[in-house]
């Protein structure tokens, strides 16, 4: 639960993930699953530097009294307190910093999910490993940010390596958002194409009327291919200004009816302005709706005091 700590095995974890992935794909295995220790246990850190108990189980009492400096209450030792797994500290600390964290709960999936399937079976999925292991990097990107983190020492020399890693992504984003774009209009102009504005404008209207789909909150914005009324959505968290406080959208995705124009993840943010902060409601009359808790799947905790085996350093190591 020790902050220092957690950034220290992080740092360790991510040294044998870059090492990993740098052998190239007979140690991608390695590679995803570290980095998704790395990850985990900055998230930890972050939330620990709040309270040591955000990174506990909410109904595992010993480690509670642990975190809160009560361990002599405690009927295990420390060495057994009980922490959250990787899905649940990021959806803690993104209910906290919002989209300064800009990898939103379905661009985490992939990562758990590789994670835990080389943990438990040895297996993952390799055509995903680039997307997961740079989404682990963009993860980390936000945190050092927050922790105050140097990223030149935490990245060992693997600079260049983390660069062009999400110089790539980022370029992979634009074509594939250019390129849903380009089909939108094309669908909308198939569509409706056809017929006079007068006759399109009813149905446009009825038709986008309501979000395409489910989101804890939604904000209707002009869409970016064909102008129609789309729908901006994600969660939302409440900030407090010195004389009152506001509710702000953490918008991840984007959809329109008229075109089926569908973006999120890192296809959302190439939108600019679109993606920008948005004020839902304000006001010392207004209260917040009781909380939105997404569920999430049990998972294993990895213990952050413990350190990387000397053969996982190695990915050829045993091979």
């Amino acid at each position: 639960m020790d902050v220092e700590q957690l950034k220290k095995s992080s740092k360790k974890w991510m040294y044998a993930a870059l090492r990993a992935f740098s052998q190239g794909p007979d140690s991608y295995d390695f590679a995803v699953h570290h980095a998704g220790i790395a990850a985990e246990h900055l998230l930890k850190a972050y939330l620990a530097s709040l309270h040591p108990a955000l990174i506990v189980e909410a109904r595992d009492f010993d480690s509670l009294l642990h975190a809160t400096g009560h361990g002599g209450h405690a009927s295990v030792p420390v060495s057994r307190a009980k922490t959250i797994g990787l899905v649940e500290a990021h959806d803690r600390v993104r209910k906290i910093l919002g989209n300064r964290i800009p990898i939103d709960q379905r661009a985490l999936r992939p990562v758990a999910n590789a994670r835990n399937g080389v943990a438990h079976s040895g297996i993952h999925d390799v055509a995903e490993v680039q997307i997961v292991f740079t989404t682990c990097l963009r993860l980390v990107d936000s945190l050092l940010t927050e922790l105050k983190i140097d990223p030149v020492p935490y990245w060992w020399g693997y600079t260049p390596l983390h660069d062009r890693l999400i110089e790539e992504r980022v370029k992979d984003a634009r074509i594939q958002l250019e390129s849903k774009l380009v089909k939108a209009r094309s669908i909308f102009h198939q569509r409706y194409g056809h017929l006079r504005p007068s006759q399109s404008e009813p149905v446009l209207a009825a038709i986008t009327r309501r979000p395409p789909r489910y989101a804890e909150h939604s904000v209707e914005r002009p869409c970016p291919a064909c102008r129609s009324t789309g729908w901006l959505m994600g969660g939302a968290h409440v900030e407090e200004t010195e004389d009152d406080h506001i509710l702000v959208l953490d918008a991840h995705m984007f959809a329109c009816s008229a075109c089926g124009l569908d973006v999120e993840n890192e296809e959302f943010w190439e939108l600019g302005d679109l993606s920008s902060e948005v004020i839902l409601l304000g006001g010392s009359d207004w209260e917040p709706d009781p909380e939105f808790l997404p569920d999430a799947p049990d998972e294993p905790t990895i213990d952050a005091d413990r350190e990387p085996d000397e053969d996982l350093f190695d990915p050829f190591q045993g091979r």
